[in-house]
């Protein structure tokens, strides 16, 4: 049995890991402590920084929904469709506190935006957004973590 490539999707190489607790990989400016992600050769994002070095870092795997919607439509290239023609998909905007960021992804399948809202926490997953005969092509996206009390049940 052969083992599938498993590749980051569109570019992404070095944007997050993939191991079993995958992480994004941004950067940290080692003058005042900025961090970015998509990381940049540009020195720190910080206008008030006049640092040069960065380190790359991982980022929190967890966050809160800052804003969310949905992509009703077909994104264009170099969006490739996962199947036949396009689903709609919902995409969050996610706060990740200690790092003092906001980052887009896409939501996991199943999940639409009547189940999201402002302040929900998700954490970071990473999935196959399409496969060919040899390659899966991986994105990151975000899942919904199960609040507390549901996960109690209620047990007497």
């Amino acid at each position: 049995m052969t083992t599938r490539a498993r590749v980051p999707a569109l570019g992404a190489e070095g944007w997050f890991t993939t191991d079993e607790e995958p992480a994004l990989l941004g950067q940290r400016c080692t003058t005042c402590g900025t961090y970015a992600f998509p990381r940049a050769d540009f020195g720190c994002p910080n206008p008030a920084c006049t640092g040069t070095e960065l380190e790359v870092v991982p980022l929190s795997r967890r966050g809160t929904i800052w804003s969310y919607t949905d992509a009703r439509y077909q994104p264009p290239p170099p969006y490739v469709v996962p199947g036949d023609e396009h689903e709609p998909f919902a995409i969050a905007a996610v706060a990740l506190a200690a790092e003092g960021i906001v980052v887009m992804g896409q939501v996991v399948p199943g999940v639409s935006v009547d189940e999201l809202s402002v302040g929900q926490e998700v954490e970071l997953v990473v999935e196959v957004l399409f496969a060919d005969e040899e390659t899966d092509h991986l994105v990151w996206k975000w899942k919904p973590v199960a609040s507390s009390t549901a996960d109690e049940g209620g047990a007497a």
